[in-house]
Parts: structure tokens; C-alpha cells; sequence
């Protein structure tokens, strides 16, 4: 409750996030404030953002760049067409109503009741114990694509940062970003450390990953955890080691 009136509270303090928090209903997500003030030294000129939902990071990461442009993807109908009217008059933002994959092709998605918590991966039991309200409703087709199938490596202007949220398909959307990956010199995702979505990657595995593809761990932020002390999941910064 206390980190809900202090997000409330940080909302409150700008006016350009009180105002669409009033308008459109969409809560900043200013918990992510730390994190951008260890990466305020960089202007990024191009902001990737996989599972935009209706635009809860975005906001912020207009208030902290306002000259960046933004490219998004969210493959769910509802929280796309929010998004679209909280930045009707942005020209630097582009959605694409997608979601990020290796490979080209139709997918189930799995709708949560809180559709913020939807995912290519079907949702667990412990997911919903952990997070009540964010079981299935229902299942529907969407349209996946690996990254460059979208954009090209002239699109994404340096220095550029890349922010995930995909619901434990970590592994697979930056598999489908591969290719793309040295454009970026900072990537920003959510991980988990139990499985929340039926057969995830977890923090070890997509470490494991970028390590691998030349990305080093910067930081840990968000971390959550259950009543009994266990860690469950947190945004993780990592850096390029070649930029």
C-alpha cells in the first residue's frame, strides 16, 4: 500500500503526469525513476519499447526525453488503442500493434484479466496466487514478428535504449531482436525468478543470453518479492560492453 502512495505521490508532482493520469486513467510507471537517473547523461535519440501496454513507461520516458522518439509494440486491441490517444499528438511516437518474436508468424496470446499481465506463455496458477486478479479470460490470435522485420539499423538513431516487458517471453522476444541488438547501448527488462508463464526463461537464462550477445548486468531495480522472503522478479539494466 505504502509503494502505491508513493507512486500516487511522485504522479502528483508533475503536472504532465497528473494530467493524463486524469484524462486517460494511465498511471506513469515513475517507479522506474531510479533507473533513469543513473542514465539521465545520455539524450537517447531512439527509445524501443516491447509491451508498451497503454503507455504507462512511455509516459515516463517522455517526461525524462522529450526529443526522443519512440517506437512501440503491444499486441492486445484495448490498452493499443489507449495508447494511441494518450499520444495523439505526439509525432515522435509509433506504435505497431505487434508483438516482438524470432519468429514470423500468428500466435496465441494469453489474455489476462489484467491485461497488463498477458503473455505468449500460458499463465500459471502461481502467477495468479502471487498477483490475484491476472488469471486467463480467454485466448486470442495475434500477429508476431522478429524485430527487423520492422526496423532497420538506420531506424534506431544512437544512443538508443531498448526497454522489455513481455510477461516471461523475455527469452524469445530478444531472440526476435537479435539481429539488432549492437544498436542499443542500454536493454531494460523485467525477469522473473520462479515461473510465472508456463515454460519462461528466468534471470539466469536471460543473463546467460545477453552475456553472450555482448551485454553486461548494470543494475537490479524493482525487485519483488513474496511474504515468505523469496525473491520473484525485478527490472534488470544492462549495458553494451562494445558502445
Amino acid at each position: 500500500m505504502k509503494s502505491k502512495f508513493v507512486k500516487l505521490f511522485r504522479i502528483c508532482s508533475s503536472r504532465y503526469l497528473l494530467n493524463n493520469l486524469i484524462q486517460f486513467h494511465v498511471a506513469a510507471s515513475v517507479e522506474h525513476n531510479d533507473t533513469f537517473r543513473n542514465l539521465l547523461r545520455y539524450p537517447f535519440a531512439t527509445i524501443v519499447d516491447i509491451g508498451v501496454n497503454r503507455g504507462q513507461f512511455a509516459l515516463l520516458a517522455r517526461q525524462k526525453f522529450p526529443d526522443s522518439k519512440i517506437i512501440s509494440f503491444e499486441p492486445l486491441e484495448e490498452p493499443a488503442r489507449i495508447l494511441n490517444k494518450l499520444f495523439a499528438n505526439d509525432k515522435n511516437i509509433k506504435l505497431y500493434q505487434l508483438a516482438i518474436g524470432p519468429e514470423d508468424k500468428a500466435s496465441h496470446i494469453h489474455v489476462s484479466k489484467a491485461d497488463d499481465s498477458s503473455s505468449l506463455l500460458e499463465i500459471t496458477d502461481l502467477q495468479n496466487t502471487l498477483f490475484p486478479g491476472t488469471s486467463e479470460k480467454e485466448t486470442r490470435t495475434i500477429q508476431e514478428k522478429p524485430l527487423d522485420a520492422i526496423l532497420s539499423k538506420g531506424d534506431i538513431k544512437s544512443p538508443a535504449f531498448l526497454k522489455m516487458d513481455v510477461q516471461g517471453f523475455e527469452l524469445q522476444a530478444l531472440e526476435g531482436c537479435k539481429s539488432l541488438l549492437p544498436s542499443f547501448i542500454y536493454l531494460y527488462i523485467e525477469c522473473s525468478f520462479v515461473e510465472l508463464y508456463a515454460g519462461q526463461s528466468l534471470v539466469p537464462d536471460v543473463i546467460a543470453f545477453l552475456r553472450e550477445n555482448g551485454f553486461d548486468l548494470e543494475g537490479i531495480y524493482n525487485l519483488g518479492y513474496d511474504k515468505n522472503g523469496r525473491a520473484i522478479q525485478g527490472d534488470f539494466l544492462f549495458k553494451n560492453n562494445a558502445l
